[in-house]
């Protein structure tokens, strides 16, 4: 894979999507208050200190590696191979070659020839693409490979393989061109409208720069057409170890570790006559670049203000504490922005303002919105308004304390997890240390240092950020609209003179709070009414005096971490269509109005400093609510969730804000259709029958939204809390959780009513649908497969069909990718539901050459039909079942596979110790029982959907 960049201008090339979700309730909490020290300016002067759990090394070759010791997750490791190359090193007739190398080295090198690597991996129970992956940037190639530990002659061949990426790549002239078709899908796979922008826009963005014209990606004729030479020559001149470094985080000896990178890196020869590895820079420049371009597939029209500076380097305290300044910067003004889309009459669909890295040597104060309709003046005006309302008064006392509580709480929570923190959380701050010098600082002393200096950071000094963030220079404003907006754009010149004219009738922020009870009247407790213990599984059950249902498992995986969910039995599914729209919006229509005295924008500053979330939700089949806290904010996590079903409040301005925006969002979409949104359309409404309860969302549909009546439905939804299952997974003990179960949950409202969803009856269509859609002007074909029908739920047939997917997907990755070349990837899903009805799914699907459809469709019903004729390989089988032990393994020390797990368990109402006996399911997982299995999954019942460019 490749990677454009590691910037906050991720936004100008993603396409914006508005999701119908709720509005998540999200803070974090503050530790204890401790004293300040006042750092005196000697004391700044002071390097920032190396993590001293971090072994740093350099080989006489030049390599450097970095080893730490980690012992979560147990038995495993993060490994990587850091190169410094990526596409700016590339000459002309190599361009896209940096990406094409790291797709080489996972097809032969001297010690695992063609695909063995990727076999051994998988026998190994190592996931390809998952697992086991890359990917190419600008400056840099990262190999990353996570393996298990406790087999000691697996994890000393993971090195073999790093040596072997590093300089024993074979590069096989038959296994180059196989390749080529690969990387072209890739290539396919990344056109469109946000392409064929970003090539109009990039050379002003970047200053005609070298960045401007290496794409990771590279160039579609040189893909095709170079010779072998040009790749051995990028490979020979820059995987050199004075370039190259490994990195080893994990369970297990670091001297063992050390001492193996010593052995198999130390043998690679120091580079002779290298080539000096040189550094591009993109230059300055003392105008405003205004591009504005336009495309027929792009739906919204999106703004983005980007002021670029020098990149700021960190190396002494006060550069960590300039740090500190910033983020309390962003913090504040990402918050004000936030605001302005919770209001009546938002002026954007969604935006964003802050300060970060960008790219090369470069950071960027960057300004982000996408336009409510074509009304872009508005977007970059109020841009430009938030930024000099901070330059004219500034931020308030009252914002700068709960960004400190934020930032703090942030810090404190990974204190508090430093011995639970995964390795994988750890290897990036050394990537970058390696490809950037960026500073490794313990988390235990950046913790106390910003314990120690925050409160010093006065308001001033965060106020003044704003005019070293903005400047009239190497300034660039970037817009993207439909083609049909086109005459409705502003000039360049309107464009500047918004910029010069911006703030001029600001006034200052006004922060509205609120200092009230949460609770306008505690909940009385009720006590446990009975108990049951899963000891094999350590869950407890609990049934409360109000009938609620309470499952318990205390955990030591995480130190600061609680999750839970809340469940009932009824959803939309038992509203009729005339109520269908209030009921699917009525859980964040509410929400958006806040809870009890609360607005939702006091809610959020109520909770400001506090690690907490807690969202109600209603789906077709049941209500609920999920959430997580730190310990010591489980109480407030409780007393909102009592608020949310108790105290639920009406907010019609924000409300009619809300739709405004949905709706504005859904017009754009249908004027300018996408291909990939008019084949998902299609896919949704053939899957569901043409039900109204499966069609796409479109804009009258909000029409019919009466919030009355939403508020109704979700006080119905709400009102009777016996037959709701609560979860609780993490850090906490059965003593100390219990006065605060019985009180808040024991406290909820009961009516003792039976309840149920109803099955409104809707399947996949049965028999054989064709459907194929053409949309689009570029030549790439995307395809579905689907298989359905009714099954017998356990858990033998459940892991069949798991099986079942797996081996298919290993099959068509090797047929369709590796001896085709003609897709980038293939995917196989096998999903199946109890409720409404127990039903199974297949889902494959790929994108490929419009050309090369029929051919891949075809061997794709070969591969199936191979499988029903014979079973699956055993060794396909072995990595399944390799696979899925590892993954397990894992799992099992993880909260959020552990709150899922038992949801879903108590939900359908299966057995909690059916985890113990995975292991005896997967034996039952043998060629015969694939050969049965897709017999009996891969039916009559087959949907064939296919997207295709338009004819033209």
């Amino acid at each position: 894979m490749y990677k454009f960049f590691r910037t906050t201008l991720t936004a100008l090339w993603l396409t914006t999507t508005l999701v119908v979700a709720q509005p998540a309730t999200k803070a974090r909490k503050a530790p204890a208050k401790t004293a300040s020290t006042t750092r005196t300016p000697a004391d700044l002067k002071r390097p920032i200190p190396f993590d001293p759990n971090v072994k740093v090394g350099k080989l006489p070759n030049g390599l450097t590696y970095y080893i730490r010791r980690n012992e979560e997750p147990k038995n495993r490791a993060e490994l990587r191979l850091v190169v410094k190359a990526g596409s700016v090193l590339e000459e002309t007739n190599q361009q896209g070659l940096a990406h094409f190398m790291e797709h080489m080295a996972f097809n032969g090198t001297k010690n695992f020839p063609k695909n063995e690597l990727v076999n051994f991996l998988q026998s190994s129970g190592v996931r390809f693409g998952a697992d086991l992956n890359a990917y190419t940037s600008f400056d840099e190639t990262v190999y990353q490979l996570p393996v298990p530990t406790d087999n000691p002659e697996l994890f000393e061949r993971a090195f073999q393989i790093l040596e072997d990426w590093a300089h024993n790549a074979t590069l096989d002239p038959e296994e180059i061109d196989k390749e080529r078709g690969v990387v072209l899908e890739e290539w396919r796979l990344g056109r469109g409208a946000q392409q064929r922008m970003r090539d109009k826009y990039w050379p002003y963005l970047l200053n005609n720069s070298r960045y401007a014209d290496r794409l990771p990606i590279g160039k579609e004729d040189v893909l095709r057409n170079f010779k072998k030479e040009a790749l051995e020559r990028f490979y020979r001149d820059w995987y050199r170890p004075d370039l190259m470094s490994v990195i080893a985080v994990g369970d297990f000896d670091v001297a063992k570790v050390e001492g193996m990178i010593r052995e198999k890196f130390g043998r690679i020869p120091k580079a002779t006559n290298a080539k000096a590895r040189p550094t591009f820079t993109i230059p300055p420049h003392p105008d405003t670049k205004v591009v504005i371009v336009t495309d027929e597939e792009q739906p919204n029209t999106v703004v983005q203000l980007i002021y670029k500076r020098p990149e700021i380097k960190e190396t002494t305290l006060n550069d960590l504490r300039e740090g500190i300044k910033r983020s309390l910067f962003n913090i504040m003004l990402s918050n004000r922005i936030q605001e302005l889309t919770q209001r009546a009459d938002p002026p954007f669909l969604g935006g964003f303002s802050n300060y970060g890295s960008f790219i090369g040597n470069l950071d960027a104060f960057s300004s982000y919105a996408v336009a409510k309709g074509d009304n872009v003046e508005r977007a970059i005006q109020t841009l430009l308004d938030e930024t000099a309302r901070v330059r004219r008064f500034g931020f308030t006392p009252t914002e700068l304390d709960r960004a400190r509580r934020d930032l703090v709480s942030g810090a404190e929570q990974a204190y508090n997890e430093r011995n639970k923190t995964r390795s994988s959380a750890y290897v990036s701050q050394y990537v970058q240390h390696f490809l950037k010098n960026d500073p490794v600082t313990g988390v235990d002393f950046y913790y106390n240092f910003l314990k120690s200096t925050i409160d010093g950071v006065k308001l001033d000094e965060v106020n003044q950020l704003v005019n070293q963030f903005i400047a009239p220079e190497n300034r660039a404003v970037v817009i993207m609209a439909p083609d049909k907006s086109k005459d409705k754009l502003p000039t360049v010149e309107q464009v500047i003179g918004w910029i010069d004219n911006a703030g001029q009738n600001v006034t200052a922020y006004v922060d509205q709070t609120l200092d009230s009870p949460l609770l306008r009247v505690q909940p009385t407790a009720k006590p446990i009414a009975g108990e049951k213990k899963i000891q094999e599984l350590g869950v407890t059950e609990w049934r409360l005096q109000n009938g609620v249902r309470v499952i318990l498992k205390p955990t030591n995986f995480k130190n600061d971490q609680i999750l839970f969910t809340g469940i009932s039995f009824g959803g939309t599914s038992l509203y009729d269509l005339k109520d269908y729209e209030s009921a699917r919006f009525a859980s964040t229509l509410t929400t958006l109005g806040g809870t009890g005295d609360y607005n939702q924008i006091q809610l959020g500053k109520y909770l400001s400093g506090k690690s907490l979330s807690v969202n109600p939700f209603i789906s077709e089949l049941q209500e609920g609510v999920s959430g997580s806290a730190a310990p010591k904010d489980l109480e407030t996590a409780l007393q909102l969730l009592y608020s949310y079903f108790t105290q639920p409040r009406k907010d019609a301005e924000v409300v009619q804000g809300f739709l405004s925006n949905q709706k504005s969002f859904l017009e754009n979409q249908i004027a300018t259709p996408t291909p990939a949104k008019v084949f998902q359309d299609t896919v949704q409404t053939v899957l569901g029958g043409g039900n109204p309860r499966r069609l796409p969302l479109r804009p009258e549909q909000l029409d019919r939204i009466n919030l009355d009546r939403a508020i109704d439905i979700y006080r119905e939804r709400f009102a009777d809390a016996s037959d709701f299952t609560f979860v609780f997974v993490g850090n906490f003990t059965e003593l100390n959780i219990k006065p605060l179960i019985e009180k808040y949950l024991g406290g909820l409202p009961s009516t003792n009513r039976k309840e149920t969803f109803r099955d409104l009856g809707i399947r996949i269509p049965a028999g054989q649908i064709t459907k194929t859609v053409y949309k689009g002007v570029d030549p790439k074909s995307t395809v579905q497969l689907v298989f359905s029908g009714d099954f017998n739920w356990n858990p033998e047939t459940t892991t069949q069909i798991d099986a079942l997917a797996e081996v298919l997907e290993i099959k068509l990755t090797e047929k369709l990718r590796e001896e085709e070349s003609s897709v980038y990837g293939v995917g196989v899903n096998g999903s199946y539901a109890k409720y409404p009805a127990e039903r199974y799914t297949m889902r494959i699907g790929f994108s490929c050459a419009p050309e090369n459809v029929e051919k891949l469709i075809s061997k794709t019903l070969e591969e199936i039909n191979a499988l029903k004729q014979r079973g699956a390989d055993p060794k396909d089988i072995d990595k399944f079942k390799a696979e899925t032990r590892r993954e397990t393994e894992v799992q099992l020390k993880d909260n959020n596979f552990w709150l899922s797990y038992l949801t879903n368990q108590y939900f359908n109402g299966d057995d909690p110790k059916e985890i113990l006996m995975e292991e005896e399911q997967l034996k039952k997982v043998t060629v015969e029982s694939t050969k049965a299995a897709a017999n009996r999954y891969f039916g009559k019942n087959f949907v064939r959907l296919v997207l295709m460019p338009e004819k033209r």
